[in-house]
Order: C-alpha cells, then sequence, then structure tokens
C-alpha cells in the first residue's frame, strides 16, 4: 500500500533522525566504553521493529544481532585498542547483516561470493542513507491514514510517559536533596555541559550518523527484490581438467613432504643446526613462522581452488587434497613451535599473540577443509573461515590480549625460573607503556621490583595516566564507561594511596 509505506518512510527517518541526535550525545569528544553497545543494541532493535509486518526471519539468521551487541559490549569491557577496534568492526558487519536479514534478505544460505556481494550492498545502503526516504515521503500523501491507525493504540503510553515526567523529576528532586551519593550519581548521570562553539560539529555529527541509520533502518524497512529473496544458481565457471589438477597437487604434495623431512630432522628432532647451515637451534626456530603461515594460507587457498574449478572429482584428487590439508597443518605446527620458543626466550608481545591465534584460526579452517573436501561441501569453506575468525576473536576478547601479555611478562620479572637459559629476562617497558589500560593493574604489580631509570618511567607514565583517568571528560563521562580503564583506575588509586607512585 502506497499509504503504508510513505508512513514507514516517515516513521524511519524519524528514528533515524532520533538515533543521529543521541549518537553525537553518545561520541562526541568521549572514547569508545558503553557507547558503543548502546549505539548497536539500538540500531539492531530499530530495524526488527521497522521491518514489515509478517516478515519471517530466517532462524539462521537470528543470532546475528545478538552477537553484533556482544562484540560491542567487549568495546565496553577491554581497554586494548586492537582487540577494540577489531570488536568494533566484527559489531558493524554483523549488525549489517541483521539489518540485511530483517529486510528479508537471507545471509547464511548465500554463498561465499554472493555474501561478499551482500556485503557491498549494504555499504551501499547505508551511504544512501536518507535519500530514498526522502522522496518517498515528499510524494503527495493519500488520504488513508493506515500508519496513524495502527499507531494508535501506543497514544495512550505516549501520554502516560508524558504525564510521568514531571512527576519523576519532583521525586528525583526530594531523592537528590535527601542523599548526597544519590544526588551525585544522578549529577553524573545528567550532567550535559553544552559547548555553543562545539554545536556546529556536534550538528554534523548528528546528521551523519542520522544518514548512515538511516541507511540501515531503511535497509531493514525495505521490500526487496524477488531475485534478493532468492539465491539463484551460479554460473558455470570455467573448469580444469582433472589430471592436470592432480598433477598440481602431488607435486605440491611432494614439496610438502620434502620440507617437513627437514622439520623433522632439525626443528622437531633437534639435530646440529649449526654444522649444517652454521645458525644455533634457537636461532633456527626463531626465523621462519610468519614465512610459514603465508604458507598455510596459500596452501588452503590451492585445495579449495582446485576443489572447484576442477572438472570431475574423484577419489585421487580427494585424496590428494587431503594430503596437503594435512601437510600445511604439519607446517602449521612447525610455524607454532618456532614462535613458542621465540616466545619462550624473549617473551610476549602483540604480535606473537596475534600470530598464535592467526595459526589456531588456520588450524580450525584446515579441519574444517577435510571435513568439507570429504563431504562435497567446500563452497561453503567461506562460512566456516567467518565462523572461527568470530570464535577466535571471541576467544582474544575473554583472554585479553593487553591483559595477558602484560601478566605473562610480569611473571618473567617476579620470577626468573620462566626464563630459559638462552633467553632474555626482565621486562620491556616501553613497549608495555604502549599498551591499552588493561595492562596497568599488572604495571603497578612489577612496581616495586623494577628500580633506576626503568622505575622511573613507569612511575612517571603512570602518575600520567592516573591524573587522565581523573580529570579528562571524554574518559570520565559516562557514555565512556569501560571495564579495563575502571580497573586501572582502582589499582592506580590503590598504589598512589600505598606510595608506590612516589
Amino acid at each position: 500500500m502506497r499509504g503504508s509505506a510513505i508512513g514507514r518512510a516517515s516513521l524511519v527517518l524519524l528514528v533515524a533522525g532520533c538515533l543521529g541526535i543521541l549518537g553525537q550525545l553518545l561520541f562526541f569528544d568521549v572514547a569508545i566504553g558503553l557507547n558503543l553497545p548502546i549505539a548497536v543494541s539500538l540500531l539492531v532493535v530499530g530495524g526488527w521493529f521497522l521491518k514489515r509486518p509478517m516478515t519471517r526471519v530466517e532462524r539462521r539468521d537470528l543470532w546475528l544481532g545478538p552477537a553484533a551487541v556482544a562484540f560491542a559490549v567487549f568495546a565496553a569491557i577491554r581497554a586494548d585498542t586492537t582487540i577494540v577496534g577489531l570488536d568494533v568492526l566484527a559489531a558493524l558487519g554483523l549488525a549489517g547483516g541483521a539489518l540485511a536479514s530483517y529486510g528479508r534478505r537471507p545471509v547464511l544460505r548465500r554463498s561465499f561470493g554472493r555474501l561478499l556481494t551482500l556485503g557491498f550492498a549494504v555499504a551501499g545502503w547505508m551511504l544512501a542513507g536518507a535519500a530514498p526516504l526522502i522522496g518517498a515521503v515528499g510524494r503527495r500523501l493519500p488520504r488513508r491514514r493506515g500508519s496513524l491507525e495502527r499507531a494508535r493504540p501506543a497514544l495512550p503510553v505516549v501520554r502516560g510517559l508524558l504525564i510521568a515526567l514531571p512527576v519523576v523529576l519532583v521525586f528525583v528532586s526530594l531523592f537528590s536533596a535527601a542523599d548526597a551519593v544519590f544526588a551525585d550519581v544522578v549529577a553524573d548521570l545528567t550532567r550535559f555541559d553544552l559547548d555553543v562553539g562545539t554545536l556546529p560539529a556536534r550538528t554534523i555529527l548528528a546528521a551523519v550518523l542520522g544518514w548512515l541509520a538511516a541507511g540501515g533502518l531503511a535497509l531493514a524497512a525495505s521490500r526487496p527484490a524477488r531475485t534478493e529473496t532468492s539465491v539463484p544458481a551460479a554460473v558455470e565457471p570455467w573448469r580444469l581438467g582433472t589430471t592436470e589438477t592432480v598433477t598440481v597437487l602431488l607435486v605440491v604434495n611432494a614439496l610438502f613432504v620434502w620440507f617437513v623431512a627437514f622439520q623433522g630432522a632439525y626443528l622437531f628432532g633437534g639435530l646440529d643446526t649449526l654444522g649444517a647451515i652454521g645458525m644455533t637451534y634457537s636461532e633456527y626456530a626463531r626465523r621462519g613462522f610468519f614465512e610459514l603461515v603465508a604458507v598455510a594460507v596459500l596452501a588452503g587457498g590451492l585445495i579449495v581452488a582446485a576443489e572447484r574449478l576442477v572438472r570431475r572429482r574423484g577419489r585421487l584428487l580427494i585424496g590428494a587434497a587431503i594430503g596437503l590439508a594435512v601437510l600445511t597443518g604439519i607446517v602449521l605446527v612447525s610455524a607454532g613451535l618456532r614462535l613458542r620458543l621465540y616466545q619462550e626466550a624473549y617473551g610476549w608481545t602483540e604480535l606473537r599473540l596475534y600470530v598464535i591465534a592467526t595459526i589456531l584460526l588456520l588450524g580450525i579452517v584446515l579441519a574444517a577443509l577435510v571435513v568439507a573436501l570429504v563431504t562435497d561441501r567446500v563452497r561453503w569453506i567461506g562460512h566456516a573461515i567467518i565462523a572461527a575468525g568470530l570464535a577466535v576473536g571471541l576467544g582474544l576478547n575473554v583472554l585479553g590480549p593487553a591483559r595477558f601479555i602484560t601478566e605473562q611478562n610480569v611473571a618473567r620479572v617476579l620470577d626468573p625460573s620462566l626464563v630459559p637459559a638462552s633467553g632474555r629476562s626482565g621486562i620491556d617497558t616501553s613497549y608495555a607503556l604502549s599498551l591499552g589500560d588493561d595492562r596497568i593493574p599488572d604495571l603497578v604489580r612489577v612496581l616495586p621490583a623494577l628500580a633506576g631509570h626503568e622505575a622511573s618511567l613507569v612511575r612517571e607514565e603512570l602518575r600520567h595516566r592516573l591524573d587522565e583517568l581523573r580529570v579528562d571528560p571524554g574518559l570520565r563521562a559516562w557514555q565512556a564507561w569501560n571495564l579495563g580503564r575502571q580497573r586501572a583506575l582502582t589499582a592506580l588509586t590503590a598504589a598512589e594511596a600505598r606510595g608506590d607512585l612516589d
């Protein structure tokens, strides 16, 4: 119905405008924290309620919205720049998928290529923003009042809220007068210092956020074309001969067997690498893991390409592909062992932790690839990669990279027996100070064990950070509340009281 469409467009514009105004209150000149899960939740919930009546979202897509909120919540838990950045990307991507599913565009049952196409389409909707909606609202309104009639049952609730507002304000005033702590809490929650000089910037931010929200909500409220609700058959791609494909895989397998044999002799077996190549065993173990990770990625891509492009699947092809996957797994084990020896000698860094996470991710994907080869479902390996990536990302959030790295490196300082004979003890204070606020409780813990310039450097940095956490309005605002920063403030305050920062 045309009237219904115009009424829906007006409603989407109204909700998007409210989200834009709220967005600038949440994000203007404050750090990422509690504001992100609030914003993502409102966007996902708004899309759900604005979807067309009788629209049924596919069951396999129902998890997208809650998952988007979950990753946004982790951004309010961790105070680690890298992991928070990944959380923001994951939350936005999952929210976009959720909005598309609300608009009757299936997500998970698409092939990986069409999933990427949908991602570009969602981005297009967001960038288009309110443009299609403004055109719909600008048309002549019909005489029907269908949308208003459907909204009439909600009018008593709206009137009740308006009546309750002054009553609540009276009680809040009385409670605030009766309890100073309650008054401070209310003051923190309701404080809004409007600087007229920031009004243009706030207006621009509200307009940008409202525009993007309008695009996402319009996607959720839209009616897709028939071609968007179905998944058409893929165009038959160019095929490679079975013999040629098997030959390629067997040659690559032979190369991998040769390399794995050397790994077994020198890395796993511990033969004299100094006598073989003029390099010590530890030096041999510390180099090459990045290259081996790249080898694993390329090998996995080769297996998928061979299976998808071969003219006819056969047992020899499947066996060669599975063999290459197993050999690639051994290469990953070699890369992991090299990195473990390097880490044991020199301690943890973000790069080493994320490389280990990548190795774990690739191992999961290789296992999924073997299952896909046996069951003839390699076309879904892209979905397995996304699922494994989200699972590893969830694990990293639970672990807390900056907290874990600092905790482990501090343990090496407090207990030198954890450092091997060929390793290096101590803590790289310059590197530790570059991590996020999640590292602060452990830095406070190790402070008494430091001495000289190192101790002075850490104390100065911690005092400076304590001042920032106490007075910086962008960090003190309730919108920016973050569990990691709160724990850092608590640890620093206790250290100051003990005199550890003097």
